[in-house]
């Protein structure tokens, strides 16, 4: 399908309202990537809470444990009664009817960068040559499109790139980053004239096709992808669902965080000090996430939404103001994009995952909380699932799964179960000798039946 839509053409169906600013949800859909007729196909937006967020201090809490363990938050009630969360996630907390929380996460890795591996590939960073893909990789080779203009992957806010890679999928597959999403994609506009540009290229892909007339290499072909869907993007009216400009001020405000959220630095000794955020600028996870709204209505099947830039949520010291102002600023985002996407009527086909690479210690000492694999918590939002329920249980600390524990597998074959991806179908890595299922069932596997 020829989803590229005539300049005459999409000035007529946009008319003035771009200009105004005004919401652009139709023309969203009519630019919607190649978009079947009838259901909509299932798409996912994954906030991965940069540096593990406590369990304890969010969607866990221990009101009944000692001091040292249930910290400073209170537990408040959520729209579904017996279910209650941190105090600072309060937005968030109407929307529990439509979320599952999973107490009972329980994975191997307390290492950033390992564990961030392997909630994202499903596989532990341990098996030398082979470079799994990401789950967003697998999501565009399984659900995505390669006929369109807009990428299959998008990442937005600076992310763990060792974890954010397409893998042995190649370059059709490799996440577009948007490292800024306030800026969005000012960086792909020509610097030059257009005839000039033109020029350039003509002349760099003459000298392309003489390479590889000579040379086939990996490199060569990455990079020559990479620029066939950079140009692409480049002369695609698709390109605006980037520019939040776009989106109403309303909109953008629905997004941002609470004024006057501040947190101490990271070791800063418990004086108050600037707003501990989730990016470049206070604010820009909200932004992200609204960029994600107009991404996935604009027919992309997977964005990561990025929130902790730097330290994040790995509150080794000032843990309990630093997550005070961290939660309020992602509840605002989560609540805003729940809200966002129930009213364009995208809640049940857009799967919300909220995750971090672990939990933290029950104990909290010296200010700070360490890392946790033990015992955690995610949350799943959307998508078609049963939510208003919790799946799994910690003791009275936090510190071990007493019922339904979940391993990584589980989990994300459950994320394939729920967009329509077969967690079991093999991949063929080239220079491999075995293939690779798109979650590793080596051992049992065993899906969250109940959020399905």
């Amino acid at each position: 399908m020829n989803t590229t839509i005539p300049r005459r053409q999409f000035l007529g169906t946009t008319g003035t309202t771009i200009g105004a600013g005004l919401p652009l949800s139709g023309w969203l859909g009519r630019l919607a990537a190649a978009a079947p007729e009838g259901r909509r196909p299932k798409a996912c937006i994954l906030l991965w809470m940069a540096g593990g967020p406590s369990h304890i201090d969010t969607f866990d809490p221990k009101p009944d444990a000692p001091a040292d363990i249930r910290g400073e938050f209170s537990a408040i009630e959520t729209s579904v009664s017996g279910i209650r969360i941190s105090e600072h996630f309060p937005r968030f907390a109407q929307f529990m009817q439509h979320a599952a929380i999973l107490r009972g996460m329980s994975t191997q890795e307390s290492d950033h960068k390992l564990a961030t591996y392997q909630l994202h590939t499903g596989y532990q960073n341990r098996a030398g040559a082979v470079s799994f893909p990401t789950l967003g990789a697998l999501v565009s080779k399984e659900l995505g499109k390669q006929d369109v203009a807009l990428p299959n992957f998008i990442t937005i806010g600076r992310g763990p790139q060792e974890a954010l890679t397409s893998g042995f999928l190649g370059p059709d597959h490799q996440p577009l980053a948007v490292n800024d999403p306030i800026r969005g994609l000012d960086f792909v506009e020509p610097a030059g004239e257009p005839a000039q540009f033109r020029r350039q290229l003509d002349l760099l892909q003459g000298f392309d096709a003489a390479f590889h007339s000579r040379f086939q290499s990996p490199a060569a072909e990455a990079h020559h992808k990479a620029v066939e869907r950079a140009v692409r993007l480049m002369n695609s009216q698709q390109k605006e669902a980037f520019d939040l400009s776009r989106e109403p001020a309303s909109m953008r405000d629905l997004y941002s965080p609470p004024p006057a959220v501040t947190a101490p630095a990271p070791g800063a000794g418990g004086k108050m000090g600037k707003m501990v955020s989730s990016g470049a600028s206070a604010g820009s996870f909200g932004q992200g996430c609204l960029m994600a709204r107009r991404l996935v209505e604009a027919g992309v099947p997977f964005v990561e939404v990025v929130m902790g830039d730097g330290v994040g949520w790995d509150t080794h010291r000032d843990n309990f103001p630093r997550v005070r102002a961290l939660s309020l600023e992602c509840d605002a985002a989560m609540a805003a994009l729940v809200t966002d996407l129930k009213s364009r009527g995208l809640l049940d086909s857009t799967l919300v995952v909220w995750m971090g690479e672990f939990g933290r210690t029950p104990q909290c000492t010296g200010g700070g909380r360490n890392h946790w694999s033990k015992a955690w918590s995610t949350v799943l939002i959307g998508g078609g699932i049963r939510g208003g329920q919790v799946v799994g249980q910690t003791d009275r600390d936090g510190a071990t799964v007493v019922d339904r524990p979940i391993s990584v597998p589980d989990f994300l074959a459950t994320i394939c179960t729920i967009l329509g991806i077969d967690y079991k179908q093999k991949n063929r890595p080239p220079g491999v000798d075995r293939p690779i299922p798109i979650v590793d069932t080596s051992k049992d596997v065993k899906v969250i039946s109940e959020v399905i």
